[in-house]
């Protein structure tokens, strides 16, 4: 039964990745149709991340009152709803209304389930785990391309996603008794059973500042080139819409691949090296879209920036039980994913405004800056982390 629930949650992190790279394949057809600028995705993208970053901070206590299965069912179906609405919806202002429910819906499941396998399964699991959420993040541009190429519009696009995630949401419903049916030994690292941390109290803890900054960074990173990937291949390297929303999902590729041989590769390297692996390659992927080398070499670039990001984010949370311990991972993890989407919120919105005001051809320039302050803040992080395991074992 364990097993059984072991697949649900890769089905759970399929549907967690299918909507997020829609707006950005879909944006060069949407801004022109509402009459906005292109800098309007960031908005969206904006009052997404908020969402999140609210239900991530609150995701410890909703985790220990209702269970992890029901937080999931209930934030899937908030999110295929949202997404119902988005494929129905007629302006910016109506999106704008929608991205609400969306990203209430994503936050608690985020954190809530990335806990679970966290402390429940090994680390390969985990980086198999997020390859589903790659798998899911590829489908969707391939989906919107589909409807843009077939006829139809980007609204068709996000209703064949919306029932995809109504699907799972039944799955989940149904699975809610496997939730339960575990041995005394995960119970008793059960963060239901444990009592939750304030925000005050979690910023304190050694390292807690340095593992925010680092998930800010690399979701800055990873949701930047996922929401503007597209935008930069038409408005600067000449491709067709159709053809961009197609090639910008090579990026989230990149990342299902990544994720899909991280899990080998896990056997035989642990989670700091690879993070730092994941950082080199994303810096050469930047390097390649950076050079004026043709639109091939740039493809390649989407693709190694999808590669370096693939073990950054499930290593991280897979080593947080180790370094803040088992009975604060749940709390550490929800403020590391509200980081996250602080990132999400504030990041890719920024370079909207440098792509409308200045040039759009500055995106790797911008994800190599990042990437500079995020290994500075991983480093930092394994330095305070070290010192206070060494302090709690000298006592």
């Amino acid at each position: 039964m364990f097993q059984l629930l072991l697949v649900i949650i890769y089905l759970a992190f399929v549907s967690l990745g299918l909507p997020d790279s829609l707006l950005g394949s879909a944006w060069p057809s949407m801004y022109q149709e509402f009459s906005v600028p292109v800098s309007y995705a960031g908005g969206i993208s904006m009052i997404i991340a908020v969402g999140t970053i609210i239900s991530s901070l609150q995701s410890d206590r909703l985790t220990k009152k209702f269970g992890t299965g029901k937080v999931t069912a209930f934030s899937v179906l908030t999110t295929a709803a949202a997404l119902f609405g988005f494929s129905v919806s007629h302006s910016y202002v109506e999106l704008c209304l929608w991205a609400i429910p969306y990203g209430l819906g994503a936050g608690s499941v985020d954190a809530s389930l990335n806990n679970y396998v966290a402390l429940h399964y090994a680390s390969r699991h985990m980086s198999w785990l997020h390859c589903m959420w790659g798998v899911g993040a590829s489908l969707g541009p391939y989906v919107m391309g589909y409807a843009l190429t077939n006829g139809g519009t980007w609204n068709m696009g996000y209703r064949y996603i919306a029932i995809l995630q109504i699907v799972l949401t039944a799955i989940l419903l149904f699975s809610l008794p496997l939730w339960k049916n575990r041995t005394s030994a995960d119970l008793t690292l059960d963060p239901e059973k444990q009592e939750p941390l304030s925000l005050k109290k979690i910023i304190c803890i050694p390292g807690a500042k340095e593992v925010m900054v680092t998930f800010f960074c690399y979701c800055a990173v990873e949701q930047t080139a996922g929401l503007w990937a597209s935008s930069y291949l038409v408005l600067h390297r000449g491709l067709s819409e159709d053809i961009a929303a197609s090639f910008a999902s090579l990026f989230f590729v990149g990342i299902t691949i990544g994720r899909a041989l991280g899990g080998f590769l896990t056997l035989k390297l642990n989670d700091t090296q690879m993070i730092r692996l994941g950082q080199v390659i994303v810096a050469a992927g930047a390097l390649f879209l950076l050079l004026p080398l043709g639109n091939e070499i740039a493809l390649t670039g989407l693709v190694l920036v999808g590669l370096g990001c693939a073990p950054i984010y499930p290593s991280i949370i897979h080593s947080t039980p180790e370094r803040f311990g088992a009975d604060k991972s749940q709390a550490i993890i929800g403020v590391q994913m509200a980081s996250a989407y602080v990132g999400t919120c504030l990041m890719p919105p920024v370079f909207g405004l440098i792509a409308n005001h200045i040039s759009v051809s500055l995106l790797p320039l911008y994800l190599l800056l990042i990437l500079v302050l995020m290994v500075f803040m991983h480093e930092k992080l394994l330095k305070a982390t070290s010192k206070e395991r060494d302090h709690d074992a000298a006592y």
